[in-house]
């Protein structure tokens, strides 16, 4: 009967031995056929899968798909045309769902113009001044008040000069007494030293006696200015009587910024409007660029001459002056295009092959509904016009997951021997607790509790080692209380391991 068990026993030790050589086969040959599936070149036409990882832990990879050992989500494949792309894909039905609208970097001529404010002024270049050369009174003034409208000729006051008479009676003089020509024209040279007009000797000679009554006339069209006498009031020679400012041309003084003066040159046309009527338009030229700055406004005094035949600008008036710069070609983006930060501006660069890239630009001047790009883009390139901000942040989550995995692969690897004290954590390291899963050549799976210094909960996780030798003593089912820090191809790198009690 002993021998019948025992001979059972050993039949069944040996079927079973068998039983787990060939599952083991079996399962060696598939692994091995995955292997070389997952390793050989992908079919023509169809993409290359380089490797499977975590998108949320972004720094182990994996040769195979499956679930991920740190979240509860399936691995995501990286292809061989994405390992170098730094874009954001976004498909086209979300593009359009999003409104995504792109624009295109153009060349454009463009003028360098800008705005200012000026206050009208005389012309003094067209101000006469009307002054009298002889002793004597006003006998009459016919303009009587300042800033009063005259025209060319027309008269303004009766002087009444009697050192005159003397001179044109010793003329008529002569002339009755039929004296040689030579002395009648030294005598005319007297009266024109004196200077009495010539309209008012031809008047003596006409009516045969002195005359020394005369009108003064305006000898342009303006207003005048300055009065400078009364009636009855004596005047005398070099006397200003009327200063009277023309009004065909007019000054338009304007206090231009010290940054937009250099832009400044002598003969730029300026188009300037009524700032109390926009619809009142005149044409204007840039004469004369004050060589003076204010040192309080940091401003120059710009002189433009602004055309006024109508009459229509009168001193004090405000004048909104658009003036015209040189014509350069510019490369420029719509102002909708480019996001700013305050200490960078970025546009969203649509590559080639659909994908969205954040692209560091730099500005120049601001042409109202187009900036101007001085570095960062090239004409013809694609820029998101509308939803930039929702690529953006995703460009940007890209961005800090990529380094962090970069980071990751970068940290060289240390060894530390699992036997260390269970010391307090030093800055930059973090410490947990659980039972070992599995253990490779290259890492340790752990399933610990949560990690509050992460923010962690609990959950299963590969660690790397700081060295294929290291921690020999550890098995699977033991239970550790382990510290670890941020480095390793696996993300984060286990320093130190102590086996707390046994495991299973």
């Amino acid at each position: 009967m002993k021998r019948t068990h025992f001979a059972a026993a050993v039949v069944a030790a040996l079927a079973l031995a068998a039983g787990s050589f060939y599952a083991g086969k079996h399962t060696r040959t598939l692994e091995q056929a995955h292997m070389s599936t997952a390793q050989a070149p992908a079919p023509q036409g169809e993409r290359k899968v380089l490797y499977w990882h975590d998108p949320m832990v972004p720094g182990p990879r994996f040769d195979k798909p499956g679930k991920s050992p740190f979240m509860d989500m399936q691995l995501v494949p990286v292809y061989a045309d994405e390992q170098n792309d730094t874009g954001v894909k976004v498909s086209p039905g979300v593009q359009q769902n999003l409104g995504i609208r792109t624009a295109t970097v153009t060349r454009t001529q463009v003028a360098s113009s800008f705005e200012a404010v000026g206050t009208v002024q005389f012309d003094e270049r067209l101000t006469e001044s009307v002054q009298t050369r002889v002793n004597g009174y006003v006998e009459r003034l016919l303009v009587r008040a300042p800033m009063e409208y005259v025209r060319r000729g027309q008269p303004l006051a009766t002087l009444y000069a009697p050192d005159w008479l003397g001179p044109q009676n010793e003329y008529l003089a002569l002339k009755r007494a039929g004296v040689p020509q030579d002395l009648l024209a030294a005598a005319r040279d007297r009266i024109r030293a004196m200077s009495i007009p010539d309209a008012l000797l031809r008047q003596s000679e006409q009516v045969g006696t002195a005359q020394a009554r005369f009108t003064v006339v305006a000898p342009v069209g303006g207003v005048v200015a300055e009065l400078g006498v009364r009636d009855g009031v004596a005047v005398n020679p070099g006397m200003t009587l009327f200063r009277i400012a023309g009004l065909e041309r007019v000054w338009a003084v304007a206090e231009v910024p010290e940054a937009q003066a250099v832009r400044l040159q002598r003969g730029q046309k300026v188009k300037a409007a009524l700032q109390a009527d926009a619809s009142q338009s005149f044409d204007g030229e840039l004469k004369e660029i004050l060589p003076q700055v204010s040192a309080n406004t940091r401003t120059v005094q710009a002189r433009f001459e602004v055309a006024n035949q109508a009459g229509r600008l009168t001193p004090g008036m405000l004048l909104r002056l658009q003036v015209a710069g040189p014509v350069s070609a510019r490369l420029v983006v719509p102002s909708e295009a480019v996001i700013r930060t305050g200490t960078r501006a970025v546009a969203i660069l649509r590559k080639d092959n659909g994908t969205f890239e954040p692209r560091d630009i730099s500005l120049g001047a601001d042409l109202g509904e187009q900036l101007e790009v001085t570095q960062g883009l090239k004409e013809g390139d694609q820029v998101v016009a509308s939803g930039q901000f929702l690529v953006d942040s995703e460009a940007r989550l890209k961005s800090v997951l990529g380094g962090m995995a970069a980071a990751a692969q970068a940290s060289p690897a240390g060894s530390a021997p699992a036997t260390q004290p269970y010391a307090p954590a030093p800055a930059g390291t973090y410490r947990a607790q659980g039972k070992v899963e599995s253990i490779d050549a290259d890492g340790i799976t752990i399933s610990h509790g949560p990690v509050p210094e992460l923010k962690w909960p609990a959950m299963t996780m590969g660690f790397s080692k700081p060295d294929p030798k290291a921690f020999p003593g550890l098995k699977a089912g033991d239970d550790v209380r382990f510290e670890f820090r941020k480095g390793g191809p696996m993300g984060y790198e286990l320093v130190t391991v102590q086996p707390t009690g046994a495991g299973k």
